[in-house]
């Protein structure tokens, strides 16, 4: 009886201290939140004239708001005696959420400086070859770090159980052939991976880079860490595996500008005046919005026995707008021709005469010898 008596009193003893810590812990948690409530409006004035640092700010704000509690009740949990019923793991388990709140606070502020340089280089600009260059890196690179902090985190969380690194030692001492075959395994992942390093680096593609593949045109809409995604004109998206990009030629139409030559192509016939068809075509040019002003050329590139061909060279200041000109210019002059010169429209030529065709000689049938008598 005296046994029960002693237990109980030692029971309610714990559940007394228990309470004083629980009490104590929303102490510490109601007082880090009003320190984040103090301190957020302190961040967000002071970095408001930077859009780096408050873009930063915005995005570590969610995150501080967990990690600060979770800091300050790990702090507290360490001055609680050892002989505390269940403090250990109480301490294991905050320790814990502490390492996630921390991994959680740097991704945070890692997209947020990939946030704030896309917004302190914007791509909607006229020439945005160098802001699409920075974007690409930075989206790139950013990844690449919040995969490494990620994985950071879950090692410091693994070596905090003692089994966790007994069952490390194990695979290291069988990393034999499970190595091999991990590697064979993972080995499109890792290149698609080190590819990404490479674009990021090189940046043989961008952000926003009008590519010719696999006689698809589009435009690069997104690059992760193991695919790019390529908008088609007419709304469609192609994936491509990064690696691709590395081992196979493609075609980059803005590469290091935007600007690019338009052909419109004429087959006419010989009669036509050329000087007239480059003067229309330099008077479309010149009253064309898509028309950057460079280049307008007629040129006579081929002939046959029938017609000749002639290209009229233009120039845009990218993609899209050369092809509206070069479709602008293909009907303006068509129409121009059927107006203005259509008996020089591409013809077949015969020559007919009223002569009557030759006849064939008529040839008499030859006789066989006659037999010798």
């Amino acid at each position: 009886m005296q046994a029960w008596k002693t237990r109980f009193t030692i029971l309610d003893a714990d559940l007394m201290l228990w309470g004083q810590l629980l009490l104590g812990a929303l102490v510490i948690v109601a007082g880090a939140l009003l320190l984040h409530a103090i301190l957020r409006p302190i961040a967000v004035r002071l970095t408001r004239f930077s859009p780096l640092l408050s873009s930063v700010v915005r995005r570590c704000d969610n995150p501080a708001r967990w990690a600060l509690p979770v800091i300050g009740l790990l702090i507290a949990a360490q001055g609680v005696p050892d002989t505390m019923p269940g403090i250990n793991g109480v301490q294991h388990l905050l320790g814990v959420l502490c390492i996630v709140a921390i991994a959680a606070v740097a991704a945070g502020a890692i997209t947020g400086v990939a946030n704030g340089v896309a917004l302190m280089n914007p791509a909607d600009v006229e020439d945005n070859l160098a802001a699409r260059r920075i974007q690409t890196q930075t989206k790139v690179l950013a990844r690449v770090a919040k995969g490494a902090v990620m994985l950071t985190a879950l090692a410091f969380i693994l070596m905090t159980f003692p089994r966790a690194k007994q069952v490390g030692a194990s695979l290291l001492a069988s990393a034999g052939i499970a190595g091999l075959v991990f590697g064979l395994a993972a080995k499109s992942v890792f290149g698609n991976l080190l590819a990404g390093l490479q674009i990021a680096m090189a940046q043989p593609i961008r952000l926003d880079d009008v590519l010719i593949i696999q006689g698809e045109w589009g435009r690069v809409e997104e690059i992760t860490s193991t695919y790019v995604v390529l908008k088609i004109w007419d709304e469609r998206r192609l994936v491509i595996p990064l690696q691709w990009f590395i081992e196979n030629p493609f075609q980059n139409w803005t590469r290091t500008s935007s600007s690019i030559l338009g052909t419109v192509m004429l087959w006419v016939d010989f009669t036509l005046p050329v000087n007239e068809l480059r003067e229309k075509a330099t008077i479309m040019c010149k009253g064309s919005a898509h028309w950057d002003g460079r280049v307008c050329g007629v040129q006579v590139v081929e002939t046959t026995e029938r017609t000749m061909q002639i290209r009229v060279l233009v120039s845009a200041k990218d993609s899209g707008k050369a092809f509206d000109l070069r479709c602008e210019l293909r009907e303006g002059l068509i129409a121009w021709l059927q107006k203005t010169h259509p008996q020089s429209l591409p013809r077949v030529r015969a020559l007919v005469e009223d002569i009557p065709a030759p006849s064939a000689p008529v040839l008499k049938p030859s006789l066989p010898p006659s037999p010798a008598p």
